[in-house]
């Protein structure tokens, strides 16, 4: 049995090793769920840099353009106007976000902003 032994060789292959980071990267490749996961950070992005996720009734993210529907016309008008520095400010904050995947083609980052 000893013979067996040292004669077959029995090698685990070294891989390289990677982080946490990388390892979660390449599942969320893997699992094919970057989109949706691009989607729901950029929803998260709205909330927290426009301050109206409580008025925030319906939210729509297609071809980089985000569909946002509000229940106060007052808080609309008011957004309207900050729409620019709207999109700026989504953007740094989803750049900042590593669990969105910039070079994702079909949700990327937020270049038009719609509301209703």
């Amino acid at each position: 049995m000893e013979e067996e032994f040292t004669k077959r060789s029995y090698f685990i292959r070294r891989k390289e090793a990677l982080s946490m980071d990388q390892v979660v990267e390449e599942f969320i490749k893997s699992a094919k769920l970057a989109s949706g996961l691009n989607t729901q950070r950029i929803f998260s992005a709205w909330d927290e840099c426009s301050g109206a996720g409580p008025f925030t009734l319906k939210r729509y993210f297609r071809s980089g353009t985000l569909y946002i529907t509000l229940s106060s016309s007052v808080i609309r008008n008011q957004l309207y106007f900050q729409k620019e520095a709207l999109i700026e400010k989504m953007n740094a904050t989803l750049s900042e976000d590593n669990l969105f995947t910039k070079d994702n083609r079909t949700t990327g980052f937020v270049r038009e902003l719609v509301l209703r």
